[in-house]
């Protein structure tokens, strides 16, 4: 029967089943509005989740409250005759009057108090083990035992090699493992826990630092949870992003090899308080290193060092890290030692031009000047550093001396060529050397001559025709004067001055084709000189260097 109450809402009026009539069907569960299984409400469906969560997080029990009202509501609710409903008082309560939902409740709460009753088995370790914890106190038994540090690294990645600020830049894991013997307990006395991941500013931690280290906040690890064991052992894993100074050695740049050091020990404690033990002999892990375009790893090897200092008599135990790396040369070769030797070669070319061409000094003016260009590109590759002259250079300061010489010996070629007897007269040596000797021993000739036989030197008498010819008349006997040998006479004397002339214009152009040879010879000999040069300065330069090219 359906009412309506003093407020206005509507209520439904519960009757007495009578004897012999039959019970009332079954409510139909809504279960589709809240997702709820066998008709629990929202508030009560709520709080068993939360129960349920709190458990499967905090107990090493389980049992699922869902199952168990699920088991409950589904028993019938008995049939109750009016003369018991009457008759019942609600000071005594009988169970046949508590509706399944309560019971179901009631149930629920003695099986939540059961399994959750031990409480979280890491919280009460945790305030078991830290409530008392002084994380200044150094954790050993005996004051004068020191503690044993075991101390590793692992060698991520090679960010950058400045070479100009002598700095090594470096993704690296520290490991550090010792014994807290405040921190043990017996795991099972708290639910099977057997580790624990605690913030490093809650516990003793040892104060490792990276002695050569430029970063601005001087320690650049990232501080990580402590992995605290039921045994007390302590694994602390920090990573971090290191700047520490590496003297660089640029002398065979690009083909060097660097050794960058990376100092760790203890800041306060002496080596009878923190005894530092390299954890791995071969030094660090480099298994999950990523390789770097520039530098190839050669090793990570390690060092445990005892320093005994004249202040103090206490030894201080510090381990260090030598990280070997090698320069990759296959760019530096293909785009600076090779674009080099091609403008080199460009150089030695121009001797090949005959010097009538009137291009032959332009184009060593023009080598000369891109070569410049070039060194200033390839100035800020390499390293701006006085400490050594590094070997590229070297090699380029030999290639700029050879195409500045090169220009020096076409201006002096070009003068040789251009000479002639009214300004120049050629000297006794630099005809034997420039015309007899040097054509002799480059296998040059002049043209027209047969075969490569050296010609001696030439005499001190002419050799022309016309001087010949000058002597023969200059050695006539004139007889008596007559009219005769009067025409005669003029007729020699025509002769002779013909004579003259024709021996003077011989001996200028012997002259000028003798300098032009001269400067043929200079040219010959500065070319394969020069070619000589740069063939075994490039040589020296690739075979003088620590490892090859293409390693």
């Amino acid at each position: 029967m359906v009412l309506s109450n003093r407020h206005g809402r509507r209520v439904q009026k519960r009757t007495a089943i009578k004897p012999g009539d039959s019970p009332p069907p079954p409510k139909k569960i809504q279960t589709a509005k809240y997702n709820q299984p066998f008709g629990i409400d929202s508030k009560l469906h709520d709080q068993q989740q939360q129960q349920r969560h709190y458990c499967q997080h905090h107990s090493i029990y389980h049992v699922n409250p869902l199952r168990i009202t699920a088991a409950f509501s589904l028993v019938p609710k008995p049939a109750a005759s009016a003369t018991s409903s009457v008759q019942s008082s609600p000071a005594q309560p009988s169970i046949t009057n508590i509706s399944p939902k309560g019971l179901s409740l009631q149930m629920l709460a003695t099986v939540q108090l059961s399994t959750c009753s031990a409480g979280p088995h890491e919280k009460r370790l945790l305030h078991a083990l830290l409530d008392n914890y002084n994380s200044l106190e150094r954790p050993v038994v005996n004051e004068s035992d020191p503690l044993q540090l075991s101390f590793g690294l692992t060698l991520m990645q090679i960010i950058d090699v400045d070479e100009k600020n002598q700095l090594l830049i470096t993704n690296i894991w520290l490991k550090l493992e010792w014994n807290d013997m405040n921190l043990r307990w017996n795991s099972s006395e708290f639910g099977g826990v057997r580790d624990l991941r605690i913030p490093p500013h809650r516990l003793w931690k040892p104060d490792v630092l990276m002695y050569n280290s430029a970063d601005e906040g001087f320690d650049g690890t990232y501080a990580t949870n402590v992995v605290v064991r039921n045994n007390g052992s302590c694994l602390y894993v920090p990573p971090g992003i290191f700047k520490s100074t590496c003297k660089i050695d640029i002398t065979w740049f690009p083909f060097d090899d660097q050794r960058c050091e990376m100092k760790f020990g203890s800041w306060t404690y002496d080596g009878f308080q923190l005894d530092l033990q390299l954890q791995d002999e071969a030094g660090g892990d480099i298994s999950s290193f990523i390789t770097n375009g520039e530098w190839d790893l050669l090793g990570v090897p390690g060092k445990r060092n005892e320093i005994y200092y004249n202040c103090c008599p206490e030894p201080y135990i510090d381990i260090t890290f030598a990280i070997l790396i090698r320069r990759k040369t296959l760019y530096y070769f293909f785009n600076l030692i090779v674009p080099c030797v091609l403008i080199a070669s460009m150089a030695l070319l121009g001797f090949t031009l005959p010097p009538d061409s009137g291009e032959k000094l332009s184009l060593g003016v023009t080598i000369l000047l891109s070569l410049t260009v070039f060194l200033n590109m390839v100035a800020e590759t390499m390293p701006a550093t006085s400490d050594a002259v590094p070997l590229l250079g070297t090699y380029f300061n030999c290639i700029m001396f050879m195409v500045a010489s090169s220009v020096v010996s076409t201006i002096l070629i070009l003068n040789y060529h251009h000479r002639n007897p009214d300004t120049h007269e050629m000297s006794e040596w630099i005809r034997v050397i420039f015309l007899y000797w040097l054509p002799c021993i480059l296998r040059m000739q002049r043209p027209g001559q047969v075969g490569y036989e050296c010609p001696p030197p030439p005499s001190s008498s002419g050799s022309s025709n016309a001087g010949d010819k000058k002597q023969q008349i200059q050695n006539v006997e004139l007889k008596e004067s007559s009219s005769a040998e009067y025409e005669l006479a003029l007729i020699l004397k025509e002769l002779r001055w013909i004579t003259d002339q024709l021996k003077k214009e011989d001996e200028t152009g012997d002259i000028t084709r003798d300098w032009k040879f001269a400067a043929m010879v200079v040219d010959r000999l500065c070319l394969i000189i020069f070619t000589l040069f740069t063939i075994i300065a490039t040589l020296a330069v690739l075979f003088s260097a620590p490892h090859f090219i293409f390693p």
